[in-house]
């Protein structure tokens, strides 16, 4: 395996801080090294500061590959319980009697957080009610495994039974080992590239914004920016969760929290 050394390391985070916002320091040394070498060794190259040039050439094919192999992914269905159960006491109740419903998971990863929220919303709503979550992730390869709605199996212990009965197929025969959500819950989620730093490109605003677990990724000031991002595709009285483990508060005076990671944008 190739060394990266301190000035290529330097290199390489300061270009995914400049095209993605996401901020990594020393102890993510090892983690850039071990990701980025097969993919050198792939291309044929000598070594990180020639890959490193061909990454500030905007090729935007490498590009992608990049920020794919440099972002981390870790999620799992109904990951931090307690902002499911916020949102069947506190949140489902208002959208029984809200037409129409708009949902972001914001940084979705492989979709399990978009789906989870989903399965809870066909079993309190119904699929036949006007609803949609959108989910975006500036990781293309994680996008494509999310709009697939194929899950390893062991994924199963995390969702209630009465749900999995419902609303999900577990494989048989050769494909015993997976679990896919059912296409009446897939066409309510749709999947699509985005990067947090800029405002959403859509006319639409939310009744619900996810945005669990990234921000501890990002610098201050950038958080900030995110946040008011967010903000923007807010609707009014519409709800806002982050990580258990992150907290907003004085990132913006419309934002009440109701329980640690649970902030609503109070109309004025």
């Amino acid at each position: 395996m190739r060394p990266l050394d301190d000035r290529e390391f330097e290199g390489i985070c300061s270009w995914l801080y400049d095209e993605s916002g996401i901020y990594m320091n020393e102890s993510k040394k090892m983690l850039v090294s071990g990701r980025l070498n097969k993919r050198i060794n792939q291309l044929g190259l000598n070594g990180f500061g020639e890959y490193l040039k061909i990454l500030k050439s905007k090729d935007d094919e490498e590009v992608q590959i990049a920020i794919n192999l440099l972002t981390t992914n870790e999620t799992f269905f109904f990951r931090e319980e307690k902002h499911f159960e916020f949102f069947e006491k506190h949140i489902i109740p208002e959208f029984l009697t809200n037409p129409s419903i708009k949902v972001w998971s914001a940084a979705s990863s492989t979709g399990e957080e978009a789906y989870s929220f989903s399965l809870l919303m066909a079993k309190h709503l119904g699929v036949l009610k006007d609803w949609k979550i959108l989910g975006t992730d500036i990781n293309t390869d994680v996008l494509k495994r999310a709009r697939s709605g194929i899950y390893p199996i062991e994924g199963i212990k995390h969702i209630d039974e009465s749900l999995l009965k419902a609303f999900c197929l577990k494989g048989k025969n050769k494909d015993q080992e997976i679990f896919r959500i059912d296409d009446q819950i897939r066409n309510k989620v749709s999947f699509t590239k985005h990067n947090l730093i800029n405002v959403l490109p859509t006319k639409s605003n939310f009744d619900l914004i996810i945005l669990r677990n990234v921000l501890i990724y990002f610098e201050l000031e950038d958080k900030q920016k995110i946040v008011q991002n967010m903000i923007q595709k807010l609707k009014p009285n519409g709800w806002f969760l982050v990580g258990h483990s992150e907290s907003i508060n004085g990132y913006s005076d419309q934002l009440k929290q109701y329980q640690p990671g649970c902030y609503r944008l109070e109309s004025s």
